[in-house]
């Protein structure tokens, strides 16, 4: 999966967190090892959690720390004061390693606006490379994501990363909204995997930023649904049809007049500047209750049928019926019709 991230131009991998385990540590190695692209490793503000990451090899370390009230005492049981000299510690050692160090207040959307100032820029000082600003609660709208996201720009040198959570289905919002804002990286996962309801999906914020912005990311997008495919086996968790991008409904058509669109332009149906190709997925043309005589037409031809249009009519009727008792009909009940209503057929033909 690390090999298919990086052969896609992928611009950092966060490869896991090191100290968890022997294996984790091994894996994170390995991946710095034998990838070309930045490999991150994650840890604590606590000396055993960096001595790790900088010890498995990877090039960005990211050390993060608890900033909201809430988590500062009911998560790590410290006090604000503490939180500011952890994380200055912890930046200024990874710093000391020669890696790329990037800091997260974490649960910076619920943090109070003049400590998260005073923690950004303690750590600016100490040299972090990139501030990351984590929605960790996904309750974030982009209008106040990118009103922090421009606070705090104001009060470092550091680059900004954005962290979006999906709690409420804004996360891919707020990461645009964070770039919109000036942050020049969002982190991201495939299929949108993660913490409760997830995170900003790779491959909505890849193509947004393609797409609707206009910005080359550097990243091979055709290999987008292989990617998606990959993660879903690998994790055992379906990809629901109507995920945006990658879900199997994304490029399907249904409706009569939505599929007669897309037959004749499919710019009328479709973004437009986004198509099936581009992510490597095909477009699918729908048979149920909602399908038109066009898409049945079309459908048949492809299965060497050679209907009327009386006949297309006809069969077009039963595939509502047998769609509206909710249904799927398949190329078998389609094929079925057809002789039913006795459409001929080319000789020798058949459609698997």
């Amino acid at each position: 999966m690390a090999r298919l991230l990086d052969e896609m131009g992928t611009h950092v991998i966060e490869a896991g967190f090191p100290v968890n385990s022997k294996a984790e540590f091994k894996a994170v190695r390995d991946i710095a090892a034998e990838t070309d692209t930045t490999v991150a490793g994650l840890a604590r503000v606590v000396d055993r959690d960096v001595e790790a990451a900088i010890d498995s090899g990877v090039e960005m370390v990211h050390v993060f720390a608890s900033t909201s009230d809430v988590q500062i005492e009911d998560s790590m049981h410290t006090t604000r004061e503490e939180v500011v000299e952890r994380s200055v510690a912890a930046v200024e050692r990874v710093t000391e390693s020669g890696a790329t160090c990037m800091y997260s207040p974490m649960d910076a959307t619920r943090t109070g606006e003049d400590y998260l100032i005073e923690v950004v820029e303690a750590v600016s000082d100490a040299g972090a490379d990139w501030i990351n600003l984590p929605d960790t609660c996904g309750v974030a709208t982009p209008v106040r994501f990118a009103k922090m996201v421009s606070m705090v720009r104001d009060h470092t040198d550091a680059r900004i990363d954005v962290h979006a959570h999906d709690d409420f289905g804004l996360a891919a919002g707020n990461a645009m909204a964070g770039f919109e804002a000036g942050a020049a990286q969002a982190q991201v996962s495939v299929n949108g995997i993660g913490e409760r309801a997830g995170n900003a999906a790779y491959e909505e914020v890849v193509m947004a930023a393609e797409s609707l912005y206009g910005v080359d990311t550097g990243i091979e997008t055709t290999r987008i649904a292989e990617l998606s495919r990959l993660v879903e086996e690998a994790s055992d968790m379906p990809v629901p049809a109507n995920k945006p991008v990658v879900g199997a409904n994304a490029f399907s058509h249904e409706s009569g007049i939505h599929a007669a669109g897309v037959l004749e332009n499919s710019s009328t149906f479709e973004p437009g500047v986004m198509t099936p190709e581009m992510v490597g997925a095909t477009r699918e043309f729908v048979l149920g209750k909602h399908t038109g005589t066009h898409s049945v037409r079309k459908r048949l031809k492809e299965a060497g049928f050679r209907p009327d249009e009386d006949e297309v009519r006809e069969v077009t009727r039963r595939v509502k019926d047998f769609g509206a008792e909710k249904r799927r009909v398949t190329v078998t009940e389609l094929e079925q019709f057809a002789r039913d209503v006795g459409v001929d057929r080319e000789s020798g033909v058949r459609a698997d």
